[in-house]
């Protein structure tokens, strides 16, 4: 039971089992080079790049709502962080020195509430903008980075929830 959650920790990130590369092989690597172009890692990118445009988009417009877009600010900037976190967890294997945490299912519930999170805040954007352009842009790039939100939870939720159970099961 053990051993295939070691698995599922060491040899699987939110796109599945590693692609194997040079760069993957040995664990004396400080980097990883193959999560660069792994659709989980360019999933990221475009992610915090939608988030960023979001962000830079509403803070740049005039506001018709402050506590709309302060909270629309704060939530693009967590889920920014906190998917440069994750990002960073994977480059640098973070994830097989500190095997204690289930990196899979802590991906997996951040995706979960800060995607909700996101959703919230951009229709609430969207309410509020009153055709001011940078306000629907932002609100768009918000919408953009739900969507692309999902799509990784969905991946997370195949590595953590399908795989651990089709392991356990074996």
């Amino acid at each position: 039971m053990s051993h295939g959650a070691r698995v599922i920790r060491t040899g699987a990130s939110s796109a599945g089992p590693a692609a194997p590369s040079a760069s993957s092989g040995s664990d004396g690597d400080l980097m990883d080079g193959a999560y660069f172009r792994s659709c989980a890692g360019m999933l990221k990118v475009a992610q915090m790049i939608a988030l960023l445009v979001g962000f830079i988009s509403v803070n740049n417009s005039p506001w018709t709502n402050y506590s709309a877009y302060s909270y629309f600010q704060i939530v693009t900037m967590c889920d920014l962080v906190m998917i440069l976190f994750f990002y960073i967890i994977h480059i640098f294997r973070v994830y097989r020195k500190l095997t204690c945490v289930s990196w899979p299912l802590a991906e997996f519930l951040h995706y979960l509430i800060g995607t909700i999170l996101l959703l919230i805040a951009s229709i609430v954007a969207a309410s509020k903008s009153y055709n001011l352009t940078g306000l629907v842009a932002g609100a768009t790039f918000g919408f953009l980075a739900t969507i692309l939100c999902v799509l990784s939870m969905w991946s997370s939720y195949k590595v953590s929830c399908v795989t651990q159970s089709t392991n356990a099961s074996v």
